[in-house]
């Protein structure tokens, strides 16, 4: 059985609505139980988000539920995570994309791919 997370916690990743209807949509697409979300070390400035569907709780991960997501949060990348505001854009074009805005990100790169966060400060 999920049980919620500790509600002292419950907003360490926040979702706008068009990224919960994008996630909802992806989690039924994949028949998925929920979203991972985590950090990777790549790019040129250290660190990557790391958001992918799964069909199972992963292990060392927190468990936050937002309307009918399931979000599985890294306890290794809390820090890291902690106030993120993830939003889900459509640009010209036809293009959409997930917009990340992360009050501990210290710097990004130029492409928008990794991220870097100043430890010292954590």
């Amino acid at each position: 059985m999920i049980e919620k997370f500790d509600p002292s916690l419950e907003r360490i990743v926040h979702l706008s609505e068009a990224a919960l209807k994008h996630f909802e949509k992806y989690i039924k697409e994949k028949n998925a139980l929920g979203i991972a979300i985590g950090v990777t070390t790549t790019g040129c400035s250290g660190l990557a988000y790391d958001i992918k569907a799964v069909d199972q709780v992963p292990d060392n991960h927190s468990v936050f539920v937002e309307d009918k997501v399931n979000l599985y949060v890294d306890n290794s990348a809390v820090k890291y995570l902690q106030g993120l505001k993830i939003d889900y854009v459509k640009q010209p074009l036809g293009i959409s994309q997930l917009v990340y805005q992360n009050p501990n990100e210290s710097a990004r790169c130029g492409c928008g791919e990794s991220f870097t966060i100043d430890e010292d400060a954590k």
